[in-house]
């Protein structure tokens, strides 16, 4: 993380897996984005990713190793993870430079604005493991394609790659020069206005995708997953 004036980057830094979560970087994740939320020295947060990727979801190969415990708590993890991006105190901007595939694109829809490079891919692919989201890929995407429709869906704007982190800071150093009181009273107005049943949304997606990740069918395609991606990344060696 870097902090410059106001404004508060954080760079995801799993390049060699397109930034894929596993336990280590989620625990990270919560640790930045709850003491950011209580740091008064800040006004906007830019997250992003290095490489090609902005997040590309779990990390597939830890997530194929995990018991149904080991599973639990990483869910229940992540919940806080993205209840710390969604609910912080502070405007969360994505620059979304790459892939943010599952847990990365319900990462992006936590936030409050979503700047893209063209070369930009989100999507919801579980249903490929025989899965859906979990970290409210459901709920989430539906409240912001319906709050932000008018806006041109989910991303605000597209810009060419050298643009994506300037034209990111400069709209967070524009909310940051704001008085802190009045955009974070803005931002807990518009969550307020469209929350509706999202708690009971999330609660039973979590409980669905716990059922579909203890399933044979869920079981053998993230372990097959897994192993290919081991094979790709051995035979690339």
């Amino acid at each position: 993380m870097d902090i410059s004036g106001r404004v508060a980057v954080v760079i995801f830094r799993r390049a060699d897996q397109l930034n894929a979560m596993n336990r280590l970087m989620q625990g990270e994740i919560i640790d930045v984005f709850e003491a950011l939320s209580g740091d008064d020295g800040v006004g906007a947060i830019v997250v992003t990713g290095e490489g090609r990727g902005f997040m590309a979801g779990a990390d597939i190969k830890e997530y194929a190793g995990q018991t149904a415990a080991e599973f639990d708590a990483f869910q229940a993890a992540g919940a806080r993870m993205y209840a710390a991006i969604e609910n912080n105190r502070k405007p969360v901007i994505a620059a979304v430079n790459g892939f943010a595939l599952g847990g990365g694109m319900e990462l992006v829809l936590c936030c409050d604005i979503v700047i893209a490079n063209q070369f930009a891919k989100l999507g919801l692919p579980e249903i490929k493991l025989g899965l859906i989201p979990g970290g409210g890929g459901t709920q989430r995407s539906v409240q912001k394609l319906g709050r932000n429709r008018a806006n041109a869906g989910l991303v605000n704007e597209i810009v060419d790659v050298e643009r994506l982190m300037p034209r990111a800071l400069e709209l967070a150093e524009m909310i940051a020069a704001e008085p802190a009181a009045a955009i974070e009273g803005l931002k807990a107005l518009t969550a307020h206005a469209v929350s509706g049943d999202l708690a009971d949304g999330l609660a039973m997606e979590r409980n669905i995708l716990g059922g579909l990740y203890r399933s044979e069918i869920g079981q053998r395609r993230v372990k097959a997953f897994a192993e290919k991606s081991a094979a790709r990344a051995k035979a690339a060696q």
